[in-house]
């Protein structure tokens, strides 16, 4: 497999992304764990302080710290200013006596004591006389003397201890049936979560293991499940425009290559439309270049080698290169012209206009140029109707109608150009009196190259009809003709 691949990359990232998600977990298991483990276990132990202190003078304040003591996994103890004890308490306590016990012996899982087994505090005897020591309380600490010598110095009124093994708090609180200040004092163990810690990293290491070997496999099927699609994209993409382009790429894995899926499909048709614009290009225009250039070249010839002493004959030799040569520039500049409008945005140029005296301008100049051949426009134009377009290539539109209506219109030199509203959209028209179009044409003529039509009178190309179309469709309007042959034809455009 390829390292510069998008499925070895993806591979890679997903590999990486497990290993990391690993090395994190190793970190907080087994790094952190004691830390962590410490900082929440000193935490519980002043709360269970704080609550101790704002409980100590309610009568039943021994079984609140039995609660506390056995819930929490701590030492309490309870003593005077002078280290005698008062009461003691640890998680293993009160598990003789209680709710659980009593459901025990009832169900005759354990036998129930006679009064003479019990206990001194199971008998209700909780409290320490003075200078009195119970059997049943805890040892106080080696070092409690220290401890209490801390205390009567410390500026806050409580003490703790931090050590390597265990953590320790004493404070001062106002015990119930005590008089003067006692001392509370808690400690727990902090070490023992050492061995938790052994045993987690030896099942972290099994786990990290499987939990790589799992993670690879998944992320080769998942790299290997993404990739495919690209893939066969991008076998599709290399055959864009060739007539074997494959359209067998199910969409459905993602919307984003579905929607390249879809732009891969509409660039084929454009390029399929580009492809098909150049052979009618070859084919359809070839002629219409070979026909001025073969002109152009005869004359050139004709004038070295025969007329060039005539000077006459020279002269009508030069009026045909000339003439050649502007209909061969009208050609390439029609070609340019479509080719512009297929590629162009017009709608940036867009402004509202008034269509009115931009058709009575048009058709005054056009007048006007057609003078010398004595050609008359007839124009019915209504006044100030306004629609949103580009008047430059509205009038272009316009020129192209009116051009192709004089080539046409046969001897009486006579088009007419009329401009109305009906229906809330502008319709434009243009009418010759020539010969008509045969039925079986009148479809084809917005058709880019159709020169039939164009051949038998004084057309450059197909084009310019073809210019027509595209300049009305990027107006969102339409176009269309209406002919009876011997009467003439009639062009429309009708835009909103």
């Amino acid at each position: 497999m390829k390292t510069r691949s998008f499925r070895f990359k993806l591979w890679a990232y997903f590999a990486v992304f497990t290993a990391f998600i690993f090395i994190i977990l190793w970190l907080m298991q087994t790094v952190f764990l004691q830390g962590f483990y410490n900082d929440m276990l000193i935490s519980d132990t002043e709360k269970v302080a704080e609550d101790i202190k704002s409980h100590s003078s309610d009568p039943d304040i021994e079984k609140k710290i039995d609660e506390l003591a056995r819930d929490n996994s701590v030492v309490i103890l309870i003593t005077d200013e002078n280290g005698e004890m008062l009461y003691s308490s640890d998680e293993f306590k009160g598990m003789h006596s209680g709710p659980r016990f009593d459901e025990e012996v009832k169900e005759g899982k354990i036998g129930k004591k006679e009064p003479d087994e019990l206990s001194a505090i199971e008998k209700g005897d909780k409290k320490n006389e003075p200078g009195k020591r119970r059997d049943d309380y805890r040892n106080l600490p080696d070092n409690y003397d220290e401890i209490l010598s801390e205390l009567k110095s410390s500026d806050d009124g409580y003490i703790e201890s931090d050590e390597a093994d265990y953590y320790a708090f004493a404070t001062y609180i106002d015990y119930h049936g005590q008089e003067g200040r006692s001392i509370l004092y808690i400690s727990t163990p902090l070490e023992p979560q050492g061995s938790a810690v052994n045993i987690l990293r030896r099942i972290l290491v099994w786990v990290t293991v499987l939990s790589l070997i799992a993670g690879f496999i998944l992320s080769w099927f998942l790299a290997r499940r993404f990739s495919g699609p690209i893939r066969r994209l991008s076998e599709k993409a290399e055959k864009l425009g060739d007539k074997d382009y494959s359209e067998n790429y199910e969409n459905g894995f993602c919307s984003e290559l579905d929607a390249l899926n879809e732009t891969l499909d509409r660039t084929h048709e454009k390029l399929g439309i580009s492809k098909e614009f150049q052979m009618q290009l070859l084919s359809n225009v070839s002629h219409d270049l070979r026909t001025p250039l073969t002109m152009i070249k005869g004359y050139a010839e004709m004038i070295r080698d025969i007329s060039w002493e005539d000077s006459e004959a020279m002269r009508s030799d030069l009026q045909v290169i000339i003439k050649e040569s502007d209909r061969l520039n009208a050609l390439v500049n029609e070609i340019l012209e479509y080719s512009e409008l297929q590629t162009e945005d017009v709608t940036k140029d867009m402004e509202s206009i008034n269509i009115s005296e931009l058709v009575q301008s048009s058709a005054e100049r056009f007048e006007k140029l057609m003078q010398p051949e004595n050609v008359v426009i007839e124009k019915d134009i209504e006044k100030d109707l306004t629609v949103t377009g580009d008047p430059g290539l509205l009038e272009r539109a316009l020129y192209n109608l009116m051009d192709n209506a004089v080539r046409h219109t046969g001897d009486g030199k006579k088009i007419s150009v009329a401009l109305k509203q009906t229906d809330g959209k502008m319709l434009i028209s243009v009418r010759d009196y020539g010969n008509g179009i045969p039925a079986e044409e009148i479809d084809h003529i917005w058709d880019r190259y159709y020169t039939s039509r164009q051949r038998k009178g004084k057309g450059v190309s197909g084009l310019g009809l073809a210019i027509v179309k595209q300049i009305v469709q990027k107006h969102h309007g339409t176009c269309y003709a209406e002919s009876k042959e011997g009467e003439g034809c009639t062009f429309y455009i009708e835009i909103g």
